[in-house]
């Protein structure tokens, strides 16, 4: 095939072979950018970039009827900073270092408790949220905690469905400790005798010996 014809070639996508090469690179290039590359603690020069994140993820609600949700105001900076000096605040980074999904923990009656994890829309789907969860998870398990704990609502689609299926289980209101029964009643739309809220537990697996050893 001579020069001029090899440029008029099309490909399935519609596009001259030079050009569809040109946005293969590009697309290439994008997707390495957007993935996860890691995960890491919270920096000082993060927090700002954490509060977008969350704005951005929580404006998914409007989607399901819940737009005061979406309005709600992110995490303040100083509660932010408040979780990183405890090393109790995470991201996921792309190849860059640029966050791109957070989650930040309590301990809630000897239990690690999810306060808030966050990822941005345009790197849903990719695994983020589950890893920084099991991230969380190995960092109790270093600490002797037995269990994850968060409170999340019933119906949406994300939210307690998508934790089941990361290995939450729905408690019953006789196995809320204290804290968490008080952060419960506490969260708006919440309490016993509403439906929207649910408190939710994953068991942690025990560090051996070794891994102990290996995590000192």
């Amino acid at each position: 095939m001579g020069p001029l014809a090899q440029r008029a070639a099309i490909n399935p996508c519609g596009l001259p072979i030079d050009d569809w090469t040109l946005a293969g690179v590009i697309l290439l290039a994008m997707a390495s950018r957007s993935a996860a590359g890691s995960i890491r603690g919270v920096q000082p020069g993060d927090v700002g970039r954490l509060q977008a994140i969350q704005l951005a993820a929580g404006d998914a609600f409007r989607n399901v009827g819940m737009g005061s949700v979406a309005e709600s105001p992110p995490l303040p900076a100083e509660s932010l900073s408040g979780y990183r000096k405890a090393g109790r605040a995470w991201v996921a980074v792309d190849d860059h270092d640029e966050p791109v999904g957070f989650v930040v923990a309590d301990v809630i009656d000897g239990n690690a408790h999810i306060e808030q994890v966050s990822v941005h829309p345009a790197h849903a789907r990719q695994g983020i949220g589950a890893m920084l969860l099991d991230h969380v998870a190995a960092w109790a398990a270093r600490r002797g905690l037995p269990a994850l704990t968060l409170i999340t609502f019933r119906g949406v689609p994300w939210n307690a469905p998508y934790y089941e299926r990361l290995g939450f289980r729905e408690l019953a209101p006789a196995e809320l400790t204290p804290g968490l029964a008080a952060l419960w009643a506490a969260a708006p739309g919440a309490g016993r005798d509403s439906p929207e809220r649910v408190c939710m537990r994953r068991d942690v697996r025990p560090v051996t010996r070794a891994g102990a050893d290996a995590n000192s």
